[in-house]
């Protein structure tokens, strides 16, 4: 005790196991740690941003995830058209859960046949239910196109579906060999072919299975002498195709699809069987042919992320008076036309004419890679596939007989819910042929 100082009492020394005393201010080790439960665990500094190198700025545009828009290149080639290269800038307009609403895709291309060109692409998806498109071509010489399409009803939810499209086109490529399956090679021509085509159709839709379908089409196409100094132009060999007709189209078509989605099908069926007469005038009369036919796609999943792929279509002229050759029945190239030309990928559009056709395609459709671009999700298809088919005239050959056949492969890359763009490779009787475009050829 200090001298002159109040006497303090002493405290006793805790005992063994207790704690001490607790200095005036000080915490209890329970009231630290109720204090630090309350607080949560700590926060980890904010790092310093690490400085972006220099070449970032130019890096950023070829990578995926972080370029404004996808660097699609372009490289389509087929027997027809030759080889066109290019890059297209494809942006894509997103919506809150990352869903495709806009595609708008412009590019610079050359053409060895055309020179340079410029392509503008607008595909809009205003809902699952309704969409419109606008494209249009030019080119330094020759081709010119547009075309536009409004669709409304796609997913026949309501009584009726409706389809209007409009195409101008001049196309310099077009190939003529002759009528019959048996045309020969040796024989090729082409032409350049001036199309003006204004369609409309009217679906009521019984449920969502069945469809009864009009269709109205007014067509007018010029064929004119070729352009391409490599290839006789058709005037050399069959002038008497050269000229220019009309032609209206109308068509019933009962429709049953069971597809699970229209653009990138994985299962179900979708059959047509339709009948339609064509005039020269718009009046309801034969007075250039009558039609019968029938398409028929299936598709079937077998394993995870696997479909096989399968289309059959069969058409007949029961009447013709004077047909232009190019509104016969028509087999090539990569796309399946509802009662118009059908796929043959080891050749080039048009390739084989006559009166009537048959076709049919298997496609084993595989996802081989998936991988993020932008604000989408891209996958990536193989498909290995087959392709047979024939014209004729069926008063002398049935259908099923000297088919030509075409061996190949594909290649898919798909943005869902709207988006395929493909490349086709196919070999037939006649070489190599490759296809570059847009969708699914069925």
């Amino acid at each position: 005790m200090v001298p002159g100082s109040p006497s303090t009492p002493q405290s006793p020394p805790p005992a063994p196991g207790q704690p001490g005393p607790v200095a005036p201010g000080a915490s209890t080790e329970k009231e630290r740690a109720h204090k630090e439960e309350a607080a949560g665990p700590e926060k980890p500094k904010k790092q310093p941003a690490k400085p972006k190198k220099w070449y970032h700025a130019i890096t950023r545009w070829v990578d995926p995830k972080e370029a404004p828009f996808i660097p699609v290149p372009y490289i389509g080639t087929d027997p027809n058209s030759g080889t066109t290269v290019g890059v297209i800038p494809t942006i894509l307009v997103t919506d809150e859960n990352d869903t495709i609403r806009k595609i708008i895709a412009p590019d610079i291309v050359h053409n060895p046949y055309f020179g340079w060109g410029v392509h503008g692409r607008i595909y809009n998806y205003t809902s699952p239910d309704e969409q419109w498109s606008a494209i249009g071509t030019f080119y330094e010489r020759v081709q010119r196109a547009f075309d536009g399409e409004y669709q409304v009803g796609r997913l026949r939810n309501t009584n009726w579906s409706f389809n209007g499209s409009a195409v101008y086109d001049v196309d310099g490529t077009p190939r003529f060999y002759g009528i019959g399956n048996e045309s020969q090679q040796s024989a090729e021509t082409v032409y350049t072919a001036q199309q003006y085509l204004v369609q409309g159709q009217a679906g009521y839709n019984f449920n969502h299975a069945w469809q009864l379908q009009y269709t109205v089409r007014f067509e007018d196409v010029d064929v004119l002498p070729g352009t391409l100094a490599s290839v006789p132009t058709i005037q050399s060999r069959f002038p008497s195709r050269l000229g220019t007709n009309k032609q209206v189209l109308n068509r019933l078509s009962l429709v049953y699809d069971t597809r699970d989605d229209i653009i990138i099908p994985s299962k179900g069926a979708q059959l047509i069987a339709y009948g339609g007469l064509v005039s020269h005038e718009g009046l309801v009369n034969d007075s250039l042919y009558t039609e019968t036919g029938f398409d028929g796609r299936a598709f079937f999943p077998v394993f995870e992320k696997t479909v096989i792929a399968a289309h059959m279509a069969l058409r007949y002229l029961l009447s013709a008076h004077d047909v232009p050759f190019w509104a016969l029945s028509s087999l090539g190239g990569a796309d399946a036309v509802v009662g118009g030309n059908q796929p043959l990928r080891g050749f080039g559009d048009g390739r084989f004419y006559d009166r009537d056709s048959f076709s049919s395609s298997v496609e084993f459709r595989r996802n081989v890679m998936t991988f993020q671009a932008v604000a989408t999700q891209v996958e990536i298809e193989l498909a290995p596939f087959i392709d047979v088919g024939r014209v004729f005239d069926r008063s002398s050959t049935l259908p099923f007989e000297q088919l030509h056949k075409v061996y190949g492969v594909g290649f898919r890359g798909l943005a869902r819910p709207y988006v395929v763009g493909f490349v086709d490779i196919g070999y037939g009787s006649e070489g190599t042929a490759v296809f570059t475009g847009i969708s699914y050829p069925f």
